[in-house]
């Protein structure tokens, strides 16, 4: 062979070898050169317990949250950063755990600073078309209904809002598109609750404020309606910019009011029929996918805020375990209060009926994000984010380093792979007792290994002083820095 040959040749396998390796970096980063829709939906109050696909047990018909786990990939130590709606939120929106600021202050302000990194930034600053509809309850500046509403969704990252303030339990009730009330609450509702159910259940709601006309019983469909109308119109303007679509249900938390067709159709009552209609609104969202044709280029996420509020003797009044063997209920430290059920599904990405059991938390979307995107955080953003964007498109992911959570009464949790030890005795939470005081000799704090004992019926506290040492250890360093990731 000639020289000059010879070194055409090796030209030319070279180039094609290169060629290759490029194949190979694009398929794995395909995402970034084209990011997908990213669909994110939220219901409320809802347990791990209720869908049939994470308790076959369950006396709950759930048909489309079942397709979407058959579809894409279920996790089965999911959580939320912590176990009430406002506290949810706040780590889902940032990235950050909600013990790191004062949640409580949502009725009187905005939670998010200004100059915060949210899921709507991050993803809007990288030509994201970015909505949200739905429940917000992560604060306002309130200045009277009649005047704007700052410091909401349009103005952390988000194009557009249709939504409540807050619970559909919570008054004022009114609706709010953008930043302005659609119309003032300025008719009175009378409080109502239901005979045979806690004064938390049923079709349990608040007196005061609400606008003229408003049915509270038309919400939950009304913001199916408009999540529909968000992905019509994207497809319909043929826009090349993605979409993040942020559904929040505030739905099946009380008032539990479902329609007519759903009536007698449950095991589980009224929070069951109320949960199927929950279920149907997530498969007309997914069926209008379909139908726009976006269904192959969009991530879709299911998950709920918190725990369901479904006490021992509902488990045995209906033999439908909302909690599905978790020990606990909505507010508390005990797994049923934060562990929740999370689908995820990207046709042709995400392996269809995959399990995973890796530990993820809300905060960790940000950096998942992130990565799905190609992106760098801000130094400063998703300060207790994890990504675990690998686990999504079947590559090895590094375990969760550990999570914090606290408690609606306060009591913090620190959990490190099988292990997770809290503060206090209690529930710190609803259940009851929320916070029990130690007697001489006993333990002053709970340690769980889930692994072993998932229900958290053997404290080994006592037993195990090297863990607690290790997990304190841990926990007041995460407290202590200004982020975990």
């Amino acid at each position: 062979m000639h020289q000059f040959d010879r070194v055409l040749l090796f030209c030319l396998i070279f180039t094609a070898c290169l060629g290759m390796e490029a194949l190979s970096v694009s398929g794995a980063n395909a995402v970034s050169a084209k990011p997908p829709n990213i669909i994110v939906i939220l219901v409320d109050d809802m347990g791990y317990g209720d869908a049939q696909c994470y308790n076959p047990e369950s006396k709950i018909p759930t048909p489309n949250i079942n397709q979407l786990a058959r579809q894409g990939m279920r996790f089965t130590d999911a959580h939320a950063p912590g176990p009430l709606c406002h506290m949810s939120r706040y780590g889902l929106m940032t990235g950050r755990f909600p013990f790191r600021t004062n949640v409580g202050l949502w009725r009187k302000q905005p939670l998010i600073a200004p100059d915060q990194t949210t899921l709507a930034t991050l993803l809007s600053d990288h030509d994201y078309e970015t909505a949200m509809v739905g429940k917000w309850h992560l604060g306002f500046t309130e200045n009277g209904y009649d005047h704007p509403l700052p410091g909401g969704p349009v103005d952390r990252g988000f194009h557009s809002f249709f939504g409540i303030r807050a619970s559909t339990d919570i008054p004022p009730y009114f609706y709010i598109r953008g930043n302005r009330a659609v119309a003032p609450p300025t008719d009175q509702v009378e409080s109502r609750n239901t005979e045979g159910w806690s004064k938390i259940q049923g079709e349990f709601w608040r007196a005061g404020g609400i606008a003229p006309g408003l049915e509270l019983k038309d919400v939950l469909p009304r913001f199916t309606e408009e999540a529909i109308t968000v992905i019509k119109e994207h497809r319909q303007e043929s826009r090349k910019k993605p979409l993040f679509l942020y559904l929040a249900y505030p739905a099946p938390h009380t008032p539990w009011l479902p329609s007519e067709e759903f009536l007698g159709k449950s095991g589980a009552g009224m929070y069951g029929e109320f949960t199927m209609m929950v279920d149907h609104m997530v498969g007309r969202v997914l069926t209008a996918l379909d139908e726009a044709n976006m269904t192959d280029e969009t991530l879709v996420i299911f998950s709920s805020d918190n725990g369901p509020v479904w006490y021992e003797h509902d488990v045995e009044r209906f033999d439908h375990d909302s909690s599905g063997g978790l020990r606990g209920m909505k507010a508390d430290a005990w797994e049923c209060g934060h562990r929740m059920p999370f689908i995820a599904r990207w046709p042709g990405t995400v392996t269809a009926g995959s399990v995973d059991h890796r530990i993820i938390c809300f905060t960790d979307l940000m950096a998942t994000f992130a990565d799905l995107i190609g992106a760098e955080l801000p130094e400063k953003a998703g300060p207790d984010s994890i990504s675990f964007y690998k686990t999504l498109i079947g590559q090895t992911d590094a375990s969760r380093p550990a999570l914090v959570i606290q408690s609606g009464s306060g009591a913090m949790t620190v959990r490190q792979g099988s292990w997770k030890l809290i503060t206090q005795l209690g529930s710190g939470g609803f259940s009851k007792p929320s916070r029990v005081k130690p007697g001489p000799g006993e333990p002053i704090g709970q340690l769980y290994n889930l692994k072993q004992d998932a229900g958290e019926t053997r404290n080994l506290y006592n037993e195990e002083p090297g863990i607690v040492a290790k997990l304190s250890a841990e926990l007041k360093r995460i407290q202590n820095s200004g982020g975990s990731r």
